[in-house]
Order: structure tokens, then sequence, then C-alpha cells
């Protein structure tokens, strides 16, 4: 049986063309076409989405129905991260090779160009 990933993706600036937290509920969110097209092959392969975002809790509503009406595939979601880099640990497998952490750093608002 074929073991799935966790993807871990940002959502502003990766998902969604950057805006700063003050213009959320004026600017209508344009998707990055690519991220979300990777986004929907992913989760076609059954893998799990799980989206991170400096985004306050307070706007967890407004985030959810942005998501939802943009039909952005996720399985959960942490907000309230920092904005500094984000640091993924995970063990390696002495029987399989291969990293079992892996980052991709998009440029902001470019979204995923090879995958």
């Amino acid at each position: 049986m074929e073991k799935k990933s966790t993807i871990f993706c940002d959502i502003d600036g990766t998902i969604f063309v950057y805006r700063k937290f003050a213009n959320y509920t004026t600017e209508e969110a344009q998707i990055i076409p690519s991220t979300v097209e990777y986004l929907n092959r992913q989760k076609e392969d059954g893998n799990m989405i799980i989206l991170t975002t400096a985004r306050p809790d307070t706007l967890y509503d407004f985030t959810i129905a942005e998501l939802e009406k943009n039909s952005i595939p996720f399985d959960g979601i942490v907000m309230g991260i920092e904005r500094g880099p984000r640091i993924l640990i995970n063990d390696r497998d002495p029987d399989k090779p291969g990293a079992r952490a892996i980052a991709i750093n998009l440029t902001r608002n470019e979204g995923i160009q090879n995958d």
C-alpha cells in the first residue's frame, strides 16, 4: 500500500495573490492558478492538504468562506503562525531511501512553476 503525503501550504502569496490583512474585506481574493491546480492534483491522488497562514484567528470564518468560494481543497488549517521562516522537521526511515521533509520555496504570487 502506497503511503500518501501531507502537503503544508501557505495561503497568501501562494494560493491567493498577496494582500495586506487590512485589505481582505475590501479586495476580492485572486487565485494563483498553478498552485490551485497542483493542490487539486494532490487531493485527487489522495494526499492530505494542511493550509498554513499568518492570518489571525479572528479571520477564521472569513478565511474558510474565501477558500470554499474559490474551491480550494484542504483537510485542515493552522492559523496565526509567525511570518518568519517555516521549518518542517521529520524523521527519515532508515529502511527507505529519500527525504521525508521536502521544501518548495515559491516567489510570492508566481505559483508553482514546475512540479
